[in-house]
């Protein structure tokens, strides 16, 4: 069992991980920026480090300082968390270097996953279902013209080695692709240091779904059923539930099944999901996210597993304990992501409460929210018997959610609530788009 970890990362997941670590009797240590020397995880955990300024490219992003500061503090292993460093490569190979676990799966296979072409193949080798596409990146505009000819508009530019919608581009016919073609490559290669970018078939109003696995590396892995997040704007995921409305029993097995088999074949460990586009029925490959998700409450309540915690037993050598036949998905989850418009001083802050309501957060009354980082301050996630019962519970809770100093994307989080769009289940992901249509209306 680890004695000592060092949790390279801020805000609520930060929280969340040194809650975890104190019932495992594990002693944390944060490493902080110097625009979060007042975070509530430093209050938490049993010491901090700073470790660089406000800029994450010299704090977070500092594979160096925040590896030095394990090694000095005698720490064992290194949390990543969310996003930063959690799925790099080279950090993940450097932190075993050091003779420290990491926290995560190895530097292999998040290298292998990190590139959305090879993780593509890699579904079509394990017989998962995938988009039509180009097998390879493409950087010639003839080419990528005859092969979008060949996939059929409309078709959606995707960047290699990313996500959250950078160097994302949707084309719709021949004459708009050669000019996005060099937009969305710099783009990719603005945010990921990587331009090359694929063709893919752009699936009209498909529903994202995403599937919560567990694996050790002794070869066990398990899934604890799917998250619906199709709910986003600007491809960034704002409510997330389970089950989904739009997932068929047959469906959901068969997804299960595929994803504990590519994630079996991977010689995976931790914590970690595969994303899936549904659409008529069927389902189709999207991308691995090596990692906790943000949005892994969702899971938590319908099965009752603790993934921080199996993630971290896991990533230490330990065996699951937990089988797949021994979980039990029931009931109704669903999470809404608190986003801050603008940055500011926190002069109220009371969460909401009551039966089935958890919030995961980082805020206090007085806390300033830095213009540095992630816009995300909490997450409200409930649980229900069933969808109606867990929606009228969130609309309960985001009424009672006392948030004063800072604005807030509560409002927009009610509005979908409360649409019958929403209410009904069946929708894509250009749901909220409808909504702030109408509403404009």
């Amino acid at each position: 069992m680890i004695k000592k970890l060092l949790i390279a990362n801020r805000g609520e997941i930060a929280v969340r991980i040194i809650r975890t670590c104190k019932e495992l009797g594990i002693e944390t240590i944060v490493a902080y920026s110097e625009a979060d020397k007042d975070s509530l995880s430093l209050r938490f955990a049993d010491k901090s480090v700073c470790i660089g300024p406000a800029n994450s490219k010299e704090s977070y992003l500092n594979s160096r300082n925040i590896i030095t500061a394990a090694a000095l503090e005698g720490c064992e292993a290194i949390h990543p968390g969310v996003g930063f460093l959690a799925e790099n490569p080279g950090f993940a190979r450097e932190v075993e270097e050091a003779g420290i676990i990491f926290i995560g799966p190895k530097a292999e296979v998040i290298e292998l996953l990190g590139d959305k072409v090879k993780a593509k193949q890699t579904a079509i080798k394990n017989k998962i279902p995938v988009i039509p596409g180009t097998k390879d990146p493409v950087d010639d505009e003839d080419q990528a013209v005859e092969q979008a000819k060949e996939i059929g508009f409309p078709i959606i530019i995707k960047a290699a080695a990313g996500g959250g919608g950078k160097g994302m581009r949707i084309v719709r016919n021949e004459k708009e692709l050669k000019g996005i073609l060099k937009i969305a490559s710099h783009e990719a290669e603005t945010a990921f240091s990587d331009g090359r970018v694929y063709l893919e078939k752009y699936l009209e109003n498909p529903r994202h779904v995403e599937v919560q696995i567990l694996a050790d590396e002794k070869g066990n892995v398990v899934h604890l059923g799917e998250r619906d997040c199709s709910v986003q704007q600007n491809h960034q995921k704002l409510i997330e539930e389970s089950p989904s409305s739009g997932v068929t029993p047959e469906m959901r097995k068969a997804m299960g099944e595929d994803a504990v088999r590519l994630f079996k074949n991977l010689g995976y460990r931790g914590a970690g999901t595969i994303e899936f586009l549904v659409q008529d029925k069927n389902y189709y490959f999207m991308e691995v996210n090596a990692r906790v998700q943000v949005e892994h409450p969702v899971s938590e309540c319908i099965s009752g597993v603790d993934i921080i915690k199996e993630q971290i037993l896991t990533c230490s050598g330990d065996a699951l304990n937990i089988e797949q036949k021994d979980i039990s998905l029931h009931g109704y989850a669903i999470e809404c992501r608190i986003n801050a418009k603008t940055p500011g001083e926190v002069t109220l802050y009371l969460p909401p409460g009551g039966f089935n309501v958890r919030v995961d957060s980082f805020l206090y009354s007085g806390c300033k929210v830095s213009p540095f980082y992630d816009a995300l301050l909490a997450k409200v996630i409930v649980f229900g018997d069933n969808r109606l019962e867990g929606i009228k519970r969130m609309q309960r809770a985001l009424d009672e959610f006392i948030l004063e100093g800072v604005e807030t994307n509560i409002s927009l989080q009610k509005s979908i609530l409360a649409h019958p769009l929403f209410r009904k289940g069946k929708f894509g992901t250009d749901v909220l788009s409808h909504i702030i249509k109408e509403e404009k209306n």
